[in-house]
């Protein structure tokens, strides 16, 4: 019977569609391979599958959903079966036809409940939220996977929005690359309105070469017991990995309510 463990241990990633960057001067040499094939995405595809393997809950960032870019590959269905994930759920934010299918996914452990996606505020399209439910008799367990704007104006519009989406859940999880700092005003104003905290407020994940900004977050409401936490030295992509481990409350501890494959429920943000 599906449950979620006593102990879940979480991860935030971007994944940069599976391009291996380690300096600066490489964005420019190697552009071509966010745009067109190449040989080296598969291997390097096959060490994130490793590096994401040990754990429960991982949200990816800047996947391909499969196009010419990604040699028509769907990379969350590769990581989820490389990696041995039976669950996964994808999120589309810019379908480019065959040129590109710029995505976020969540890989799982255990089946959701319910799944949703949320288009996020900004005068450029192509933000969005996917919103993965987990419920068990007596409690529910909401995880946000987000990939926010590079604008700040842009980025308080869409945590106002989350905030409004998640105000009365007492147990969530909010992972992503936000594009800001611990300290900046739009994180500090989803903390406020949403008590979320975030233990490694001063964790850098970018760039992954030389890490100085912490601009990729795991947060959680203060009913989960943070155990640990940990930036992975795993330089995979132009960001290093988030890690977490956190205790659940009693009342998340048991079987999964409508286990199974779950629907994705559109939703216009």
């Amino acid at each position: 019977m599906d449950r979620l463990p006593a102990r879940l241990r979480l991860m935030s990633f971007n994944i940069q569609a599976g391009i291996e960057t380690r300096y600066y001067h490489q964005y420019f040499t190697r552009g071509w391979r966010h745009v067109l094939p190449d040989t080296a995405r598969m291997p390097n595809l096959r060490r994130i599958a490793e590096t994401i393997r040990g754990f429960d809950l991982v949200g990816l960032q800047e996947l391909d959903a499969g196009s010419l870019r990604s040699g028509f590959v769907d990379q969350t269905a590769f990581l989820a079966e490389t990696a041995a994930f039976p669950h996964r759920y994808t999120q589309t934010n810019r379908p480019l036809g065959r040129l590109a299918q710029h995505s976020n996914g969540l890989l799982a452990r255990c089946p959701a409940t319910t799944v949703s996606e949320h288009r996020l505020p900004g005068r450029i399209p192509g933000r969005g939220a996917l919103m993965v439910r987990f419920s068990t008799a007596r409690d529910d367990l909401l995880v946000v996977l987000l990939h926010l704007a590079l604008s700040q104006r842009a980025r308080l519009n869409q945590l106002a929005y989350i905030a409004e989406c998640i105000a009365d859940e007492s147990h969530a999880i909010v992972m992503g690359d936000l594009n800001c700092h611990s300290s900046s005003p739009e994180l500090r104003y989803l903390c406020a309105e949403t008590g979320l905290r975030e233990p490694a407020s001063t964790e850098p994940t970018y760039p992954s070469w030389r890490p100085a900004r912490n601009i990729d977050h795991i947060l959680v409401t203060p009913s989960l017991a943070v155990e640990a936490v940990e930036v992975l030295d795993a330089p995979l992509s132009d960001h290093l990995p988030m890690t977490m481990t956190v205790s659940l409350p009693a009342s998340l501890q048991g079987p999964i309510q409508a286990a199974g494959q779950a629907p994705t429920i559109p939703s216009e943000g």
